[in-house]
């Protein structure tokens, strides 16, 4: 696995974050390649405001805070922390931290954008971008070809201005566009909706999994939470969007409960779905972080969690092992680890290596999932 980018005779050092052993990915891709090796044949003048979006670990910025002043603009704590350090690594200058959910800065030259996942997030993004700049200024977005589809161009020219495209170039090409439509059209961050036989209402800001309706395997989930007097504090590991914590609060209204989600937006959401939900008098905390860093109290009864199995566009299942890690350190003993996942990840195997298989039982399965408890 290589952690060393070399172009235009400039290396640099990068690791994902968090750091593991035997690291099988690395920590850019090859659209963070074209977008240099394109910004490079540009020839910018120093000092110039670069506003990067998405940088997954911080390959773009560490390349461009040399010469100039960079501000992140990401949803990912994991990508603010693994830039962080991959700036720290190679000594580059400091740069600005922002997430998605503020506002774009007015002062912006020229804009490098990872194209994300989500089409709502994706037209929340062009809509702030065409509000906020001067329709000079340059935005380049990459994804890979296969990615970016005739629907995802007709995003850029309805909200942001029209696109054009690049030659593919190691599966990757190239989004050109400037903030020039002539209409500025409003987009909602907020996507409201009742889940179906549940007094439950959720909103859903535009980075939030499943933001549009309830994923099965949260569905199944919510089928199978235990109601218990005995409980006092349980934590929703992976929020989201706070479902299953506002199910638990609701069964058990003696409950502190605590969110944990990578996602700035999923937090808030979270937050908000509580609020909403469960009222102004209830104890809950919402946090964004990697799993469960920092976290030392081992006095908790229960751990919800519907592990993620990618990182950005890397599938993988060691968030889940770090989930499962994590959450056995901060339980109390006696302490429960609640799992949802589908059926053919094995997490049944996993949870045994690190509970024992006596501690580890099938809550509920059917053809799709299964719940799995841990004891500690």
């Amino acid at each position: 696995m290589k952690t060393e980018l070399t172009l235009h005779e400039r290396t640099l050092s990068l690791l994902r974050y968090p750091k593991r052993n035997q690291e099988t990915l690395q920590a850019w891709d090859a659209g963070d390649e074209y977008l240099i090796n394109h910004v490079e044949e540009m020839n910018l003048a120093p000092g110039q405001n670069i506003l990067i979006i998405n940088d997954h670990f911080g390959a773009l910025s560490c390349w461009f805070s040399q010469s100039h002043n960079v501000t992140l603009m990401s949803d990912s704590f994991i990508s603010h922390q693994g830039t962080k350090e991959n700036l720290s690594l190679n000594q580059c200058p400091e740069i600005t931290y922002m997430t998605t959910m503020e506002e774009v800065p007015s002062n912006i030259d020229l804009v490098l954008f990872q194209l994300p996942k989500s089409n709502r997030h994706l037209t929340w993004l062009l809509s702030r971008l065409r509000r906020v700049l001067n329709a000079t200024v340059p935005i380049i977005a990459v994804n890979k070809a296969k990615e970016i589809h005739s629907s995802t161009l007709k995003l850029f020219d309805k909200y942001l201005g029209e696109s054009k495209t690049s030659l593919a170039w190691k599966k990757h090409r190239l989004v050109f566009c400037q903030a020039d439509t002539p209409t500025v059209i409003d987009v909602s961050p907020d996507t409201r909706w009742q889940v179906d036989n549940q007094q439950i209402e959720l909103n859903n800001l535009p980075n939030v999994y499943s933001g549009e309706s309830l994923d099965l395997g949260a569905r199944f989930m919510l089928e199978h939470l235990p109601q218990n007097s005995s409980l006092k504090h349980v934590l929703d590991l992976g929020c989201g969007n706070g479902v299953l914590s506002v199910k638990m609060g609701q069964l058990n209204p003696q409950l502190k409960i605590t969110c944990v989600d990578e996602s700035f937006m999923a937090v808030e959401s979270a937050r908000q779905n509580l609020l909403t939900n469960l009222g102004s008098q209830r104890e809950f905390t919402c946090i964004a972080n990697n799993c469960l860093d920092g976290m030392s109290e081992k006095s908790l009864d229960m751990v919800l969690c519907n592990p993620p199995f990618h990182q950005q566009q890397a599938i993988t299942d060691h968030i889940a092992w770090q989930m499962f890690c994590d959450a056995k350190q901060i339980l109390s003993v006696g302490g429960q680890l609640l799992v949802i996942g589908n059926r053919h990840l094995g997490y049944d195997g996993k949870l045994a290596r690190l509970f024992g298989k006596p501690n580890v039982n099938v809550v509920a399965s059917n053809k799709k999932f299964v719940i799995l408890q841990a004891t500690k």
